[in-house]
């Protein structure tokens, strides 16, 4: 199947459906993260920044762990964009009860950072909408955390 070129922002014509849900869903997940990149990209941040400080505005004081499984990401590469943060000084730690356990917040810094970056994040969200129209943005959203929420972890023995 040849494709043609596009126009930014229109749909495509044919996309083929994979026989795997994970290859339509990563698929799906680079496109979607491509484009809220190019928008936020006039911020200075990427999505995968942005959603680290939307997650800590909206779960202060969450533990790197916590944050790890809310996110669905590895430690390695949590660590590596929550040093990213720290260096820019939008980030605080403070101990837990636990001493080996560490609660992270956001500095009155990485709060200015989250809202001068979230109407870049609000255009990304509403042309979105647009495109996919009320229902399937609905059903979207209300699929992709149904499937984090029953997704096997790969430990799990299967039937």
């Amino acid at each position: 199947m040849k494709a043609r070129p596009r126009k930014s922002g229109t749909p495509r014509e044919t996309v083929v459906r994979l026989p795997c849900t994970c290859a339509n869903l990563r698929r799906a997940a680079r496109l979607v993260t491509q484009f809220y990149d190019s928008v936020l990209r006039a911020s200075g941040l990427r999505s995968t920044q942005f959603t680290l400080l939307q997650a800590l505005t909206l779960a202060p004081g969450i533990s790197q762990k916590q944050l790890a499984e809310l996110l669905g990401i590895d430690s390695t590469t949590l660590t590596r964009t929550l040093a990213l943060l720290r260096r820019k000084g939008w980030l605080r730690s403070e101990k837990g009860t636990d001493r080996r356990e560490l609660r992270l917040f956001l500095s009155p810094a990485g709060r200015r950072e989250f809202k001068r970056v979230l109407p870049y994040w609000q255009s990304a969200q509403r042309r979105l909408r647009h495109a996919l129209g009320q229902a399937n943005w609905d059903q979207a959203l209300k699929a992709a955390v149904r499937i984090a929420g029953v997704t096997p972890k790969p430990d799990w023995d299967t039937p």
